[in-house]
C-alpha cells in the first residue's frame, strides 16, 4: 500500500464537555431564583402587579438558564431546536395576549 491511501484511523474531533463546576453553579443559580420567587410571595406586602411581573421575569430568566446550560442550547448544532422553541414561545405568548384581550375588552 502506498502512503497516500486513506487513513481509516484519523483522529476524531473531540467534543468539549462542561466541567462539573459549571453544572453546580447553574444548579445553585436555579435554586436561588426559585428561593427568590418564594421569598417575594411569602413577603406578601408588595403590590400584586409587581409580584406578578417579578415572578414572570424570574421564570423567563430561569427558563433561559435551563435552556442554555442544562439543555446545551448554547452549543453548535442546536439551531433548529432553538428556532422551534422560540416559535412555540411566540405562538403561546400570542395566544395568552389574545385571551387576555378578549376577556377584558
Amino acid at each position: 500500500m502506498s502512503s497516500n491511501s486513506h487513513d481509516t484511523h484519523a483522529p476524531s474531533k473531540r467534543v468539549k464537555h462542561d466541567s462539573p463546576v459549571n453544572h453546580y453553579l447553574t444548579y445553585i443559580i436555579s435554586i436561588l431564583l426559585t428561593m427568590l420567587a418564594f421569598a417575594v410571595v411569602l413577603y406578601g406586602d408588595l403590590d400584586r402587579s409587581f409580584i406578578l411581573i417579578f415572578i414572570v421575569s424570574l421564570g423567563i430568566v430561569q427558563a433561559l438558564v435551563q435552556l442554555l446550560f442544562w439543555m446545551h442550547a448554547k452549543e453548535r448544532g442546536h439551531l433548529f431546536p432553538l428556532i422551534f422553541i422560540f416559535a412555540g414561545a411566540f405562538v403561546a405568548l400570542t395566544g395568552v395576549i389574545m385571551a387576555v384581550y378578549w376577556v377584558w375588552w
